[in-house]
């Protein structure tokens, strides 16, 4: 209809101001959001942000990398976007701004996808060609996941982010393991780490996941040396390290007796667990008299099926938790075996290869698997009359975070990085208690693994990341690594990267006329091991923040609550034993999330959701960080499209709210704060709601509850501006003169009501 017809159809259609505006109903923000992101661009946008705050105070948010491997997915979307909330809320507040995307380029996940992706290839191609092959799809996905970070609407600067594969951070891992090494805190030895036997490599324990198994349970008979009738009993779900047995263990502080059996012999085993034994065996034990400690100590017992004697030794890991008291101990598979049993001068023993079977170290079953050994030892239990009984338990155990299958503890010559060194742990363990750890209960769970950690594992059995620049002597097989060459190798590799290692014999990696330090040969190999790629993340710190800072030069950290055993922790070693601080200030984790009946998120039960194509391509990137903005995220989240929908239903409420506001103040300009004696008494009112709502959200900001901001703000724009303010001043914007006082009051008062909102 025309403008002449309309006023000629309603006369006082002229007579009536009514809202008027550019700023459309309908979002539309799946098309219109690709538009804003490339004006940010080509308007520099995060760059004339950085410029605004220069001189100001910086708050650094220093960004965890993701490994560039696949898209993001909804955690990564919780995760980044909860990020540039903070970055953009800290702007506003007036700091000068900083935080570097990072992304992690090397390890098992890149390599082993990389290797699948060849499929048959992959056992012809060559360690230089996969490591080719595996910085390309690094490459490749953070492009990707860097095109997803846009597309989340999170301002930063591509020219501005770190990778563990460059050459100056790959330099830096290197320097910082020397610095670490010449501080003493590295070294090489024999002990029982987790071992991966289908990956054939070590793995920290920050990759490690644990599921529900059901494994063997058996309760086996040691013989007394010189007492054909006496044995001690002990129980294992690991049959397969039977072979390794070296010891029994038991605790001064728990209290044994003899026990007669009804046809078993006379059993030693702790008084606390008496009861038990009956109940899950149904052997019948009648106690004889109690054994002393220092009587057991003088005890040796008969392995079961190896002509070899195990020794009684005494431990506090032993406990009446479970089993009967008396601990079947291997050193070479275990953490507590191997520290008990160092205490007696036992060398780890372990008969099993990188790939989990047998070695000739026990001929019997040389070549089986282990796992596959397991009824086997069984059997041969029951042969030599060992097995008192046998059941099945259903227990949690260990598995690779990547292939998913279980772990072993075997004892390999590995690098470890000391935690004890120079008071380290007792370090670390003050300086988190001077970090703002949020929620608080993270401070909790950090010390607990802190306090019961053991040394760090850095070497890996693999190709693709930085080789440990460690040499053997060709002549004595003597480790060597000094200082000097390490220094040596760094400068190398600032020059020429990484690849060098590979590129180069030893003799053109190692200084001038360098000799073994113990036969004084000059012939020498290079060591195949790599470094843990959670050492690549941890000394981020040092490659991409402040140099040689005074304090911590983090304000915040803000990663999942896994990383408490993850991140957290290898970026903490380095810096507590090189800078004697840790390298955040405040450290904030969030939960994972879940879907809408709490369940985690799995293609095969098919409730995953894709942040870019379920949500993004369907609703827009600012309903997905409404979602986020709306969760308590200390806790797990939880998402679905029932939620992401009343999401959007709330988000038009929002919209047409600001719809109104642009719509009366049509180009309506604010100069200056309007002064309240020139306002009406409704409008103050409304103005002190909104004032008191930016004091509470701005220390919501604060404490970083962003999700009290958002129902805080969705409650003023539904609740007071919609369901009230607006009903009661619609007739005066509508009818009044333009020029009135009362309406004007009310226009002055919706345009600070639009600025503040708009900044909030």
């Amino acid at each position: 209809m025309s403008k002449e017809k309309e006023k000629k159809e309603n006369p006082y259609s002229s007579t009536v101001i009514l809202p008027n505006t550019d700023f459309l109903m309908k979002a539309d923000l799946a098309k219109r959001e690709p538009l804003l992101i490339e004006k940010w661009v080509k308007e520099n946008t995060f760059g004339k942000m950085k410029e605004s705050r220069v001189g100001a105070k910086k708050f650094v948010l220093h960004d965890g990398p993701p490994y560039a491997n696949g898209n993001f997915h909804v955690g990564h979307a919780l995760n980044k976007i909860l990020k540039d909330i903070i970055i953009k809320s800290k702007h506003l507040s007036g700091f000068y701004t900083d935080m570097i995307p990072g992304w992690d380029c090397h390890g098992l996940p890149i390599e082993v996808q990389v290797l699948k992706n060849l499929g048959k290839n992959a056992s012809s191609t060559s360690p230089s060609e996969l490591r080719k092959k595996c910085r390309e799809y690094a490459t490749e996905f953070v492009q990707k996941q860097g095109d997803d970070l846009s597309r989340f609407l999170c301002v930063w600067d591509k020219e501005r982010k770190y990778l563990t594969m460059s050459r100056d951070y790959e330099s830096k891992i290197v320097d910082t393991f020397g610095k670490l090494f010449k501080e003493g805190y590295i070294f090489k030895g024999k002990k029982p780490v987790y071992w991966s036997v289908d990956l054939a490599t070590a793995h920290a324990e920050a990759e490690i996941e644990y599921y529900n198994v059901t494994s063997p349970s058996i309760y086996v008979k040691f013989q007394a040396e010189g007492k054909p009738d006496l044995f001690c009993l002990i129980w294992t779900t690991t049959p397969w390290t039977l072979p390794a047995n070296l010891a029994i263990s038991f605790n001064k502080e728990i209290e044994y007796s003899i026990y007669q059996s009804d046809s078993h012999g006379k059993l030693i085993l702790a008084d606390g667990l008496k009861e038990s034994v009956e109940s899950k065996t149904g052997v019948v034990l009648k106690k004889i008299q109690p054994i002393t400690s220092e009587e057991i100590s003088k005890l040796k017992f008969i392995h079961p099926f190896i002509d070899r004697i195990s020794i009684p030794l005494f431990g506090r890991h032993v406990t009446l938790d479970a089993g009967t008291g008396c601990v079947h101990t291997a050193p070479g598979h275990g953490v507590d075996d191997y520290k008990v049993g160092l205490e007696a001068g036992l060398e780890p023993f372990s008969p099993v290869d990188d790939r989990g079977r047998y070695t000739d170290e026990f001929l019997p079953m040389k070549g089986i698997n282990i796992f596959e050994a397991n009824p086997k030892i069984i059997e041969l239990l029951k042969e030599k009359n060992s097995l008192l009984f046998e059941t099945k338990l259903e227990h949690s155990y260990p598995h690779s975070w990547r292939s998913k299958k279980p772990l072993i503890f075997r004892a390999t010559p590995q690098w470890f990085f000391s935690i004890d060194k120079n008071d380290l742990r007792k370090n670390s363990l003050s300086a988190i208690d001077k970090v703002n750890w949020i929620p608080n209960w993270g401070i909790t769970r950090i010390r607990s693994m802190v306090e019961n950690r053991p040394d760090w594992c850095l070497s890996r059995q693999r190709n693709w990341g930085v080789p440990i620049p460690a040499f053997k002597c060709e002549d004595c097989e003597e480790t060597y690594i000094t200082n000097e060459s390490i220094s040596f190798f760094t400068e190398l590799v600032q020059k020429d990267g990484i690849e060098i290692w590979y590129e180069k014999v030893a003799k053109d990696l190692l200084p001038p006329n360098t000799v073994c330090q113990k036969c004084k040969g000059r012939n020498f190999t290079k060591e195949n091991d790599i470094l843990d790629v959670w050492f690549d993340s941890g000394v981020s710190n040092f490659a991409v923040l402040e140099d040689n800072p005074k304090e911590p030069p983090a304000d915040l950290y803000l990663e999942g609550t896994d990383q408490h055993r993850g991140w957290f922790q290898s970026s903490l070693w380095p810096s507590m034993a090189l800078r004697k601080f840790p390298p955040y200030k405040s450290v904030l984790t969030h939960g994972y999330v879940l879907d809408e009946k709490g369940h985690a998120m799995s293609k095969s039960l098919g409730n995953v959701m894709n942040p870019t194509t379920d949500i993004i391509n369907v609703y827009g990137a600012d309903i997905l960080r409404l979602w986020v903005s709306s969760q308590d995220f200390r806790d797990d989240v939880k998402i679905g499209k029932d939620a992401v929908k009343i999401i959007g239903e709330q988000y038009r409420k929002i919209r047409n709210t600001f719809r109104y506001l642009l719509g009366n103040l049509n180009k309506y300009t604010l100069d200056g704060i309007p002064k309240k004696e020139n306002l009406s008494e409704l409008d103050r009112y409304f103005l002190s709601l909104l004032s008191n709502l930016s004091t509470e959200i701005l220390q919501s900001y604060s404490n970083y509850q962003f999700h009290s901001v958002y129902h805080k703000l969705l409650n003023f724009c539904s609740v007071d501006l919609s369901g009230e303010y607006f009903e009661i001043i619609r007739d005066s914007l509508y009818c009044d003169k333009i020029d009135s006082g009362v309406r004007i009051s009310h226009i002055q008062s919706l345009a600070v009501i639009l600025e503040t909102l708009t900044i909030l």
